[in-house]
């Protein structure tokens, strides 16, 4: 399909760029090719015009986003903002990347019905903006398609984000256990995220279809380490740490990070995420045809492999998430 991008510069979007062929990007980074900033919505007149479908990645989604009202800016009004210019120019398909971040922390294995209870400035966006589309597409149903992708932490090759972190930590052996490893964690690998947006974009199924992302099955903070171990062929510290004295630690950090004005890879949120079990349903998406090219395990093989095994020159492209 003759399609855009939108916040193609990313680390999804950058990967999906890969395997489409007719496509355009549009991102605020003039580096992307093609420049549009869905905050400033006389930057995208035009620019959609002629287009069978946008995939609308483009987000405020780190934890540390300052002032606050850059999320709702962006990821709420800025939805709006390519909304109006899909029915200025006709356009009737969409594909919406969300997050599991609207169901909020510490929730039973949610499924795309469950309660939203988002816990943060990014979730309470993500899920203002669906209702944003919810909106737009009742307005006039007839003929629109729109698939709103919930996906829950990405990683992958060349991403900076909290996942890389993690590894980064634990494969250099300086990492600590903090509480006793046994919260579920679900995790997303690109490749596959990537080959569901591209699934959705072929299929053009008309209608309003919500899908969690997942890779299943989802795994404890402790068999993460065992299938890290295996891939890197080394043994990982098993030091653990009460989960009181990890969030002091985190909350020193915070004032550390203040004080120097200096975003640091620590922080209280990132240890209230860490201990936090975030376990999704993806029953939906993985019966739905779907069949996502690589397991778990492989995802996780081959970020490890990339990052901390194989060598690489120094100026590769790195893409830095939340």
């Amino acid at each position: 399909m003759n399609s855009i991008i939108i916040g193609g510069a990313g680390f999804v979007g950058t990967r999906l760029k890969q395997e489409l062929n007719k496509f355009q990007i549009l991102d605020k980074r003039l580096e992307s090719g093609q420049f549009g900033d869905i905050t400033k919505p006389e930057t995208l007149t035009s620019k959609l015009s002629g287009k069978d479908s946008i995939i609308l990645l483009a987000a405020e989604h780190r934890d540390d986003v300052s002032p606050v009202s850059k999320y709702y800016d962006t990821n709420v009004q800025g939805t709006q903002n390519v909304l109006d210019e899909m029915d200025r120019v006709g356009c009737k398909h969409l594909i919406f990347t969300s997050s599991v971040a609207v169901y909020g922390l510490n929730k039973v294995n949610p499924n795309e019905n469950h309660l939203v209870d988002p816990f943060n400035n990014y979730g309470k966006s993500k899920w203002e903006a669906e209702k944003v589309i919810k909106a737009w597409y009742d307005k006039d149903p007839k003929g629109k398609s729109v698939t709103i992708i919930r996906p829950t932490v990405i990683f992958g090759e060349k991403n900076r984000g909290n996942v890389y972190n993690l590894l980064k930590q634990i494969a250099s052996g300086k990492f600590l256990m903090i509480g006793k490893g046994q919260n579920r964690k679900s995790m997303a690998y690109v490749g596959n995220v990537v080959a569901f947006i591209k699934h959705r974009l072929e299929l053009a199924e008309e209608g309003y279809h919500v899908f969690n992302y997942i890779d299943k099955p989802d795994l404890t903070m402790t068999s993460l380490l065992g299938v890290i171990e295996k891939s890197l062929n080394k043994k990982i510290p098993s030091v653990r740490i009460p989960i009181w004295l990890g969030y002091l630690g985190g909350f020193g950090f915070d004032v550390l990070a203040f004080i120097t004005r200096k975003k640091l890879a620590i922080s209280s949120v990132r240890v209230k995420k860490f201990v936090a079990t975030t376990q999704f349903d993806a029953t939906k998406v993985h019966s739905s045809g779907f069949k996502a090219p690589y397991t778990l395990e492989e995802g996780l093989d081959r970020t490890l492999n990339y990052e901390f095994v194989q060598e690489r020159s120094d100026d590769d492209e790195v893409f830095y998430t939340e």
